[in-house]
């Protein structure tokens, strides 16, 4: 695993074991007390990974919240057939809430508790995740999954107290809690009339519906992360349009086949590892013939296509209008069993001509009888 994807599961660990949020600077205290981490590092992985951290603000500093794309998969939680590339965890979500009534028993669940499955394992490692307690997994999870957590009653937030405009009350199936501390905006603090905490009915209905005594006792917090999150994934979504990428990397999940998001993805969907584009003055468009420029542009040698649409790889044009080169992920920041990353190669010119990759050991070169007896006698009679 290189160095970034290390430090990427171990902020992601420190984060789980934290409620699923920390302030950045006890993070990064907690970090480095860990790992092996620069202050490059540290900075990198939060400005660069926003698929797995979100800043938000907070006083004076900020707050760290996990994030991750994967989800539970509901046709399977359904007991419903799903399609053989599923990039979803087959996993009991009774599980997941920590108390699943099938799994103490002698009568086993008809759905799966192993997280380490061939089928769960992929998707783990893929997200960098494999490595994390179970405990931590849930908890991740559980705030990233809309699906998973119970639904906080829009009507108890209206009205007077103690029940607001709900209707059923006590009976209601839905939480009762304080929507303005969920968001984090609560003006009230202990003062408020509204719950800041599970109540004993709301418990009974949760563990009801099978979540663990210690889940409820964290859901405040869980779901005002999870309010950060679909905050930020609302707001975002309704800035950019859907149909422009977010990221000019290509979707290594696309290549292979296998990405969720489909139209929705934020990355650029193409069939292979890299892609060519002209800017014509108003939009970028696909060259021809990539394959070829391709491989010139791999061969240092060459500063510009051998093709008829000339490319100069050095000022990165094309008759005076500007070219692009987008490609996947960078390698050193995914693990190292991913394939078609992005893997840059440096050459410096050899003494005699061509080109040596920089940082590979040539073996020495092999020096004649007559070269040497010509460098003595260059040194006599320098020393003459």
């Amino acid at each position: 695993m290189s160095s970034i994807s290390s430090v990427i599961l171990q902020a992601t660990s420190c984060l789980c074991e934290r409620r699923g949020c920390m302030q950045l600077q006890q993070l990064q205290q907690e970090l480095q007390q860990r790992c092996r981490m620069t202050n490059e590092d540290f900075i990198y992985i939060i400005h660069n990974c926003p698929q797995r951290f979100l800043l938000v603000p907070d006083g004076e500093s900020y707050s760290v919240v996990g994030r991750t794309s994967l989800r539970l998969c509901g046709a399977y939680s359904r007991g419903e057939r799903c399609g053989g590339s599923c990039q979803q965890l087959h996993l009991c979500r009774f599980y997941v809430f920590g108390n699943c009534r099938f799994g103490k028993g002698r009568k086993l669940c008809k759905l799966s508790h192993d997280v380490s499955s061939q089928h769960n394992a992929g998707l783990l490692r893929e997200c960098t995740l494999h490595q994390l307690q179970e405990d931590e997994l849930f908890l991740l999870l559980l705030q990233n999954d809309p699906q998973l957590l119970p639904e906080v009653c829009v009507h108890y937030n209206k009205g007077s107290a103690p029940h607001g405009g709900c209707r059923f009350q006590d009976s209601c199936s839905k939480l009762h809690l304080c929507q303005h501390f969920l968001q984090g905006v609560c003006r009230f603090g202990p003062r408020c009339r509204r719950q800041h905490a599970v109540d004993q009915r709301s418990q009974s209905v949760l563990e009801q519906r099978g979540l663990s005594r210690q889940l409820i006792r964290d859901l405040p917090v869980i779901y005002r992360n999870a309010q950060h999150l679909n905050t930020t994934a609302t707001s975002a979504a309704a800035a950019s349009p859907a149909a422009s990428p977010a990221t000019e990397e290509i979707c290594l999940h696309f290549i292979r086949n296998s990405c969720r998001f489909r139209d929705s993805c934020r990355q650029v969907h193409f069939h292979l590892p890299y892609k060519w584009e002209v800017y014509d003055g108003r939009c970028w468009s696909d060259l021809e013939n990539i394959e070829e420029i391709e491989r010139d542009y791999c061969d240092p040698a060459k500063t510009h296509s051998s093709d008829y649409q000339r490319v100069d790889f050095v000022t990165m044009t094309m008759e005076s209008m500007p070219v692009r080169r987008l490609s996947t992920v960078s390698w050193v920041r995914r693990p190292p069993h991913y394939s078609l990353t992005t893997q840059w190669l440096w050459y410096c010119r050899a003494e005699r001509g061509g080109w040596l990759e920089y940082g590979v050991r040539r073996r020495p070169r092999f020096v004649s009888k007559a070269e040497v007896d010509k460098l003595a006698a260059d040194l006599r009679k320098c020393s003459g």
